[in-house]
């Protein structure tokens, strides 16, 4: 496989396959987060830098059939451009004449990006055919959407084989399987691991996986509950999954076993209903009264999170300790945030991964002060899962 470290772009057409899948305002019709297009730049910036021109692919929302103007890519094209600081031509339809001419006639240092490849049903069908059509405007394939390598789409994944010996990845990537791997396999301790969101079931995987990597597992949020109910706690009206008590006592039984420290909050704060404007109250997370429910750690909580993970070296972080969208809510996550950062400064190496925990990074302004915040949620988890990641595969083929 060859790096993009190593590769010579010069007068190579690169193309790149991109996550620009943005949010972009319904009304202007213009990007309102670029973080991941930010993210792609280095990528772009090395390549005309060698002395390349670059051809972007993406995707964008969810088009039903065919061309629809509100998902088309000449929407972002000002603003890519803005970001890497150089113009973007915008090529139109990703494989129309009009689009191949003006890839062919690309000149060293020159962008441009071809319309969303989802108008196209080929596209997440992972058709050949299509995907051939799509190689033909590069000489060099480079993947740097790690937001949908978990998808064996036809530019995320079938097209990396019509450049059998120009295929790789770029930065961005490189970076995502760098950062998980560190936590996977580090040789520095203590690592801790914490986990929260709503349900014990959709992280189940992750958390088996990571008994046998971490020395301390905090779980957090909805799904904490799950743990005490089944450790024979009241939990009122608490999110709860009655069909994975058997599996949360068995977590509990394999930590035990090999030796994790596992953190279960002990107090927590409780509401009379799911609003900002509920009454609340602090209680012991194992005696919440009928018609309460809990939304958030308590302090004493809160302190235990806060001693071990700054006396860790490696830190990841996937799911909020409550309902953080909520201000009355937030305080155990904003703790566990800040007690990261903390340790980071310390010299600890701290991944964020997952949507909610990205989406509260970002919310409380920290995203600088941690060591990696991870561009690709569900791919994320699913390479923490130990799955084999259709896009990765393809380009270390």
């Amino acid at each position: 496989m060859a790096s993009i470290h190593s590769y010579n772009f010069a007068g190579k057409r690169a193309l790149i396959r991109v996550d620009f899948n943005v949010p972009i305002n319904k009304e202007t019709l213009e990007v309102t987060d670029d973080t991941r297009i930010r993210a792609a730049a280095p990528t772009i910036k090395h390549i005309i830098d060698q002395g390349g021109s670059v051809v972007l692919m993406s995707h964008l929302g969810r088009p039903k059939d065919g061309y629809e103007q509100k998902f088309s890519m000449e929407n972002i094209v000002d603003h890519v451009s803005k970001v890497i600081g150089t113009p973007v031509k915008f090529g139109g339809d990703c494989i129309g004449e009009g689009a191949y001419e003006m890839s062919k006639a690309l000149k060293a240092g020159e962008v441009m990006i071809l319309d969303n490849v989802r108008f196209y049903k080929e596209e997440t069908a992972g058709d050949e055919a299509f995907a051939e059509k799509l190689s033909k405007h590069g000489d060099v394939y480079v993947n740097d959407a790690f937001g949908t390598a978990h998808r064996a789409h036809a530019s995320t994944t079938v097209a990396a084989k019509f450049f059998p010996n120009d295929k790789l990845f770029g930065f961005l990537i490189e970076g995502e399987i760098e950062s998980v791997d560190k936590v996977l396999n580090s040789a520095e301790k203590p690592v801790t691991a914490i986990v929260g969101g709503a349900k014990v079931s959709s992280k189940i995987v992750i958390i088996e996986r990571l008994l046998d990597r971490v020395d301390n597992l905090i779980i957090g949020g909805g799904m904490a509950y799950t743990f005490v109910k089944a450790s024979g706690g009241q939990i009122g009206n608490s999110l709860v999954e009655d069909d994975f008590l058997e599996m949360a006592k068995s977590i509990m039984e394999q930590a035990k076993a090999k030796g994790v420290n596992l953190v279960i909050p002990t107090d927590t704060i409780i509401a009379d209903e799911f609003s900002n404007d509920a009454n609340t109250q602090e209680v012991q997370i194992d005696a919440i009264p009928d018609g309460w429910m809990g939304l958030d750690v308590g302090p004493n909580t809160i302190d235990a999170c806060r001693e071990v993970i700054v006396n860790s070296k490696v830190i990841l972080w996937n799911g909020p300790m409550g309902v953080f969208e909520m201000e009355s809510f937030q305080k155990g996550t904003v703790s566990v945030a800040n007690a990261i950062v903390d340790a980071t400064s310390n010299g600890a190496f701290s991944l964020i991964g997952g949507g909610d925990s990205v989406a509260a990074i970002n919310q409380f302004n920290l995203a600088d002060e941690v060591s990696y915040v991870s561009t690709g949620g569900g791919a994320m988890l699913e390479y923490l899962e130990g799955k084999e990641l259709p896009g990765i595969k393809a380009v270390r083929e």
